[in-house]
């Protein structure tokens, strides 16, 4: 860790190293673990990490197929910045519970939607409630819808939001949502709603950097380290139940009157080669929010928390100053 790095990321050469022997150690012997119940009685890990002196708190909703492990560095960061830190694995990731029958441990499944966003509610009331106020949110991808719906319905709760690259609207390579929304309504209406499709493989060990949605290979081969290491984390493919319910949220999301509605100022952070979500989408939803700011990051895929330092340390610099922004 380069003393020089007032941001608190890893800067050094051994990225690995860095990350195994000084912020996993560091942030463990700060970190409580609860199991919390959502929506429907489902466990979801919900850890806490907090600095001797916290100036408020930061909750981290993570994206599709994630898990809080893989924000340990931003985590170690906001820690440094003073921040307590709300981080919980969703339903059908990581250590929280997964729905019954499905066919690989890789499978991610929901049922609804909305069950993410009752989630985020309950770890809410039961986790945030008692954590030093400002309260402060930061998305990502699939995390980012749920925020934004749970932004939308609740208006007292955060003082400032930061979603970084949205799923306003999934990326569905090219096939209209038309197509798709009948094809998996089918699936499911022949019991097939916890299937992967036939298009998508279970995983099977190491994936490619070059296909990844990471651009700083150090970041990428860590994690991927991590993920091989654990079953737990290596689900990958959505079920035509996940596909169906991911297709649907847009217009939810974009609903007449809903972005308006949205009360705190948000940071939309928009990866420039961001091939997992809608771009335009993005643009349309906050552009409509009150105190909306887009954030346009060049050289990016759609993980910009795994981007080269070129591009990441910039970025998280901004974010870091928006959440330190002082409201009434």
């Amino acid at each position: 860790m380069n003393e020089r790095n007032q941001i608190f990321l890893v800067n050094a050469p051994d990225y690995a190293a860095v990350m195994n022997e000084t912020v996993l150690p560091e942030l463990d012997r700060i970190r409580e673990d609860r199991m919390i119940s959502g929506k429907g009685g489902m466990p979801l890990l919900c850890s806490v990490f907090r600095p001797e002196n916290p100036v408020g708190t930061v909750l981290i909703v993570h994206g599709f197929t994630e898990n809080i492990c893989k924000y340990s560095e931003l985590i170690y960061s906001l820690v440094h910045h003073d921040y307590s830190v709300v981080a919980y694995d969703q339903r059908g990731h990581g250590r929280s519970g997964r729905a019954e029958g499905l066919p690989h441990p890789s499978v991610t499944h929901v049922d609804r939607f909305e069950d993410y966003v009752e989630d985020l509610e309950m770890i809410c009331d039961a986790v945030l409630r008692s954590c030093p106020k400002p309260w402060k949110i930061l998305a990502h991808s699939m995390g980012g819808a749920v925020t934004a719906l749970y932004l939308e319905k609740h208006h007292d709760v955060f003082s400032s939001a930061v979603l970084c690259s949205p799923m306003i609207s999934p990326n569905l390579g090219g096939i209209p949502a038309f197509v798709v929304k009948p094809f998996c309504f089918a699936a499911c209406l022949f019991g097939r709603e916890k299937q992967y499709p036939f298009f998508r493989k279970p995983y099977a060990g190491p994936e490619a950097f070059e296909t990844s949605c990471a651009t700083d290979p150090e970041r990428f081969a860590w994690y991927d380290a991590v993920k091989a290491a654990r079953v737990e984390f290596q689900n990958s493919v959505p079920s035509y139940g996940w596909i169906k319910e991911s297709v649907a949220v847009t217009g939810k999301i974009l609903a007449p009157g809903a972005p308006e509605s949205i009360s705190c100022p948000v940071l939309l952070s928009a990866a420039d080669m961001d091939t997992a979500v809608m771009p335009e989408p993005q643009k349309a939803f906050i552009s409509r929010v009150p105190e909306g700011k887009y954030l346009f990051v060049k050289g990016t895929r759609h993980e910009i928390f795994r981007s080269r330092n070129a591009e990441l340390f910039p970025w998280w610099e901004e974010v870091i100053n928006f959440l330190k922004e002082e409201r009434t």
